[in-house]
């Protein structure tokens, strides 16, 4: 007897539908597994066996098929184990097979027939907007997840006798449901506040400035001089995310599998530090099947490169492309996949191999050979990407025993959310949303200089060495700043400022 089930696959972000058929006819017994599976689905079989003899059901001891269709798309996961045990059932006639149409299972099982939560719960429920079949049986603790979509009903069930016993009792039920923007308001708070901070004011407003414009930043300076520690509380400064924002970043750490929330739903900017001996593929993405890399899970966030020099030049050169596009296209034989990378990169370095040429307690013993090689690890176009690099100075006594405390995060990220609002209403027609990301065409049109700021752009220019590249990206990080004062004309301030924010060009190291 054939009976048929429905569940949904996952290939990076993108759900589709799957088909789930089940044969059990005459035969030795014996379970085959057709469709273009994964290994962990052809262990299905033992787990699905265990899961209904354990339930209280009967295991049919004859032969058994079962196809995931479309056959041409590899699978993998667990995801299918309740949606085969369930068709299998009705196979056998142990459940009428007519219960299944008008859901779609997803769920793993465990031996005992509990159902364990699965990842990629979120993309799937948004691409059964699209399918006819909206009502979804899932796992208990994927619950929250799901119910933040709207037109879906969402059943969560624990184990799989449950799940019959939900699927042939004709009692009332509710689906369970959740309201995104009251989950966005519980999850906003972070761990991390900016007034723990002691010193550093310059590397702060340095910080504050890249955030307003979206501007990536390099931190220099001695092990022990606070770069870690800044970098981290980047996210704390940042907007607020809007609902859109949200779903859009807990769609992608769903389907990698790294959402931890107990509610399913992040309502934070994501910060990832990946170690420097991660490969390029495990910072971009991708695999065969393709997976959302370390820049796709910053999307909305940073990405925090720390000992930048240590990271290999393959991996550095691959974040070239996302950084200018804000994704990246991870492409296969049989189809293309586009992983969102829209994030801050914020990396940190020492300004030598030893780690003191600024510091001021320890003795810096290495030659200039191999303080210019130790930098040049990182490439010029990579530099190009990113259009502020400060010195961070060990942090003197005085810094750190004064009591009082300094600016809190929130008050920050009120001057940063300004800034930002008069960048979405200049750039509203343009299609970008912030000062970073502005061509030649619109730097021409919105970085209005004085004549003061024209003269000391012009002094920075041939007097101090700066590079040609360096042109542009002073005048974006001026506009960021004139935007900070709520000023329409860079003025010569604002060109000071932001020429301090060169020191990689001005040759300081």
């Amino acid at each position: 007897m054939i009976s048929k089930t429905n569940s949904f696959g996952l290939i990076g972000l993108e759900a589709y539908p799957v088909e789930i058929e089940i044969d059990v006819s005459k035969g030795l017994p014996a379970v085959t597994l057709v469709g273009l599976t994964d290994t962990a689905i052809k262990e299905s079989k033992e787990r699905v066996r265990s899961a209904i003899k354990n339930s209280g059901f009967q295991w049919p001891t004859q032969r058994i098929t079962v196809n995931l269709a479309p056959s041409d798309i590899k699978k993998e996961g667990a995801c299918f184990d309740l949606a085969i045990a369930l068709g299998i059932l009705a196979s056998t006639g142990q459940i009428n097979g007519d219960l299944l149409k008008n859901y779609i299972f997803l769920g793993e099982l465990s031996l005992d027939g509990q159902i364990r939560p699965v990842r990629g719960i979120l993309a799937i429920s948004l691409a059964m907007a699209n399918s006819p079949v909206k009502n979804l049986v899932l796992p208990a603790e994927n619950a929250k997840e799901a119910g933040i979509v709207p037109n879906l009903s969402g059943w969560p069930q624990n184990n799989l006798k449950e799940t019959v016993q939900f699927l042939t009792d004709l009692l009332p039920r509710q689906p369970f449901k959740a309201t995104p923007e009251q989950t966005l308001r519980i999850n906003t708070n972070y761990a991390l506040d900016f007034s723990e901070v002691k010193g550093q004011y310059f590397a702060k407003r340095a910080l504050e400035v890249a955030v307003s414009g979206g501007h990536n930043i390099v931190l220099i300076g001695p092990p022990g001089s606070g770069k870690t520690m800044l970098a981290k509380r980047i996210p704390t400064i940042m907007p607020s995310l809007t609902l859109d924002e949200a779903l859009e970043i807990t769609k992608i750490h769903s389907a990698a599998g790294t959402l931890l929330n107990k509610d399913g739903f992040m309502g934070t900017r994501p910060f990832r530090s990946p170690h420097h001996s991660i490969s390029d593929i495990a910072l971009i993405g991708g695999g065969s099947i393709p997976k959302p890399g370390e820049i796709s899970l910053a999307h909305y966030g940073v990405l925090f490169l720390d000992e930048l020099p240590e990271f290999s030049r393959k991996a550095l050169e691959t974040l070239r492309q996302p950084l200018e596009d804000n994704l990246i296209c991870i492409s296969r034989i049989k189809r293309t996949l586009i992983f969102p990378a829209c994030f801050i990169l914020a990396a940190a370095l020492n300004p030598c191999p030893c780690g003191n040429y600024f510091n001021q307690r320890e003795t810096c013993h290495c030659h200039p050979t191999k303080i210019k090689n130790y930098l040049g690890k990182i490439s010029g176009p990579l530099l190009d990407r990113i259009d502020i690099h400060i010195v961070v100075p060990q942090i003197k006594y005085h810094e750190l025993s004064n009591v009082k405390e300094a600016e809190s995060s929130e008050t920050i990220r009120r001057r940063v959310e300004n800034a930002r609002a008069i960048q979405h209403k200049r750039f509203k027609s343009a299609g970008i949303f912030c000062n970073s990301q502005m061509p030649n065409k619109l730097i021409k049109e919105y970085c209005f200089l004085d004549k003061q700021a024209q003269e000391l752009l012009r002094m920075a220019i041939s007097e101090l060495g700066l590079s040609a590249r360096a042109y542009d990206k002073i005048l974006k990080v001026a506009r960021t700043i004139a935007d900070l004062d709520q000023k329409e004309v860079i003025s010569q301030e604002h060109i000071a400022e932001a020429v301090q924010y060169r020191s990689l060009d001005k040759k300081q190291i």
